[in-house]
């Protein structure tokens, strides 16, 4: 691309990278003194449900390879890096002091980030609790919301002097849709009323957390990461716009707005009410959250949720669910992944930046996940190379809304694709690759991808033209 100006140009500072997690990279699932989590335990029990029995032992080996891997990120012009701690690996009873091969382990790992030119970006919780800590009741039970506020203290005085970007947990809302509601995490649970508790007590966890990072004066600053899907009603009609709206509240403005205004909507607080769903509260518990804002948004992007107005009663007998309140609708014309299944709908970052700052005040933001799985990816390969110019497209037409919203007056500071390296994904295993750069699992070996070298490019220059590949 060279010097000149690109079509699209992007601050000196925005923040180019990747996002991962330590459960889906790692490997050494029961080593290095690591404890099992439920991911090891649901395995174990359950192997046919993960896809072609893959679980959370075979990942892309960041534990072996990580300085290799920090090399290509370096090589794909990553100047930030998110990654998560894995709180069964630095203190494997959950609660208790750490383990001394974890802390040797991270702290390797951020050195050479640094060293680098890589900032750090650390998560404290990707959906991997201990087992130690879910043979007590998990989120539903407030002494592990405690035990998960002294890891984060642990963590802030382990790594906090290098550290200046710290989140308390991504897409908070997947273990409780996943683990609570729909049966596709562990403990596979259908209730409703327990998954709001989990939600609640999350939240809880998260101002916990937030109030450890204060009092440590240590610096830089905390967030937490959602993944914010805006949900778009079929039509105008009141009956569509009502649906849209409880769906609004129940998947994003739940952990959204004690996130950013330190309280639950009114609004959410009467629905539960309603239905007798609410979660218990205690004293105290207000003042907790509202000291919860946070310093950063984490936002991840996938698709749209679109949505109508019930067309079918409610069987009253039924477990309540979200869907008591709308019905999903798949939208006439829409553009489609043809290898994930899923809506591809570029403008959705950008109306969800709007929102942000039309509504929460503009706060200081970036894109944490955003990114395009396909399956089979092998048939792609070219000359020794994936040759995914879908990716690029993909990548390049939301970070051109990106580049509106900023122009807009968005306070949106970055842009981490998901992912760095093809990684493992829950029951899911490698069925689905979203990686810049190629793994193969048999002999672990790492070949940059075409979206990798553009993705690099575009780092590099701040920018890109709009038709450059």
């Amino acid at each position: 691309m060279g010097d000149n100006l690109m079509q699209y140009q992007f601050p000196d500072d925005f923040w180019w990278g990747s996002a991962s997690s330590a459960p889906q990279t790692e490997g050494e699932s029961l080593g290095g003194a690591k404890s099992p989590t439920v991911w090891d335990h649901w395995f174990a029990l359950q192997p046919g449900r993960f896809f072609q029995q893959v679980g959370p032992q075979d990942t892309s080996t960041f534990y072996r390879h990580w300085r290799e891997d920090i090399a290509l990120l370096k090589q794909t012009g990553h100047n930030s890096f998110r990654t998560s701690i894995s709180w069964a690996r630095l203190i494997p009873d959950g609660r208790g002091d750490a383990n001394p091969q974890a802390a040797a382990f991270y702290n390797q790992v951020i050195d050479e980030l640094l060293a680098q030119g890589i900032t750090p970006f650390i998560n404290l919780f990707h959906f991997d609790m201990p087992m130690a800590m879910q043979a007590l009741g998990g989120w539903e039970n407030r002494q592990v919301v405690d035990a998960y506020a002294d890891y984060a203290a642990v963590c802030f005085e382990l790594f906090g002097d290098r550290v200046r970007h710290w989140f308390t947990f991504n897409e908070p809302i997947v273990p409780v849709e996943g683990g609570y509601l729909y049966d596709f995490h562990y403990p596979n649970v259908v209730d409703f009323k327990r998954a709001a508790t989990v939600a609640y007590h999350t939240m809880l966890a998260h101002a916990s957390a937030v109030r450890h990072f204060r009092k440590s004066g240590q610096g830089g600053e905390i967030g937490i990461i959602l993944n914010l899907t805006p949900s778009y009603p079929r039509s105008q009609h009141p009956a569509d716009l009502a649906a849209a709206n409880h769906a609004d509240l129940l998947f994003n403005r739940s952990f959204l707005d004690p996130a950013l205004r330190g309280h639950y909507p009114e609004e959410l607080i009467a629905l539960l009410k309603r239905y007798g769903q609410l979660p218990a509260s205690q004293p105290g518990d207000d003042e907790l959250l509202s000291g919860g804002i946070v310093d950063l948004l984490g936002i991840n992007y996938y698709q749209p949720r679109r949505v109508q107005c019930r067309i079918n009663q409610v069987n009253p007998d039924s477990p309540f669910m979200p869907e008591w309140l709308f019905d999903h609708y798949q939208m006439p014309g829409r553009k489609m992944n043809p290898w994930r299944g899923w809506e591809i709908y570029e403008r959705g970052v950008y109306d969800i930046l709007t929102n942000l700052r039309d509504n929460y005040h503009n706060p200081r933001c970036y894109i944490s996940e955003n990114g395009m799985g396909v399956e089979d990816e092998l048939r792609f390969l070219r000359n020794g190379s994936i040759e995914d110019d879908y990716r690029i497209d993909f990548v390049r037409e939301h970070l051109i809304w990106v580049h509106r919203a900023l122009a807009e007056g968005s306070r949106c500071l970055g842009y981490h694709i998901w992912t760095f390296i093809d990684n493992w994904s829950w029951t899911n295993a490698y069925k689905n690759r979203y990686g810049l750069v190629q793994l193969d699992l048999a002999t672990q070996r790492r070949t940059v991808k075409k979206s990798g070298r553009w993705f690099a490019d575009a780092a590099r220059n701040h920018g890109f033209d709009e038709d450059a590949r």
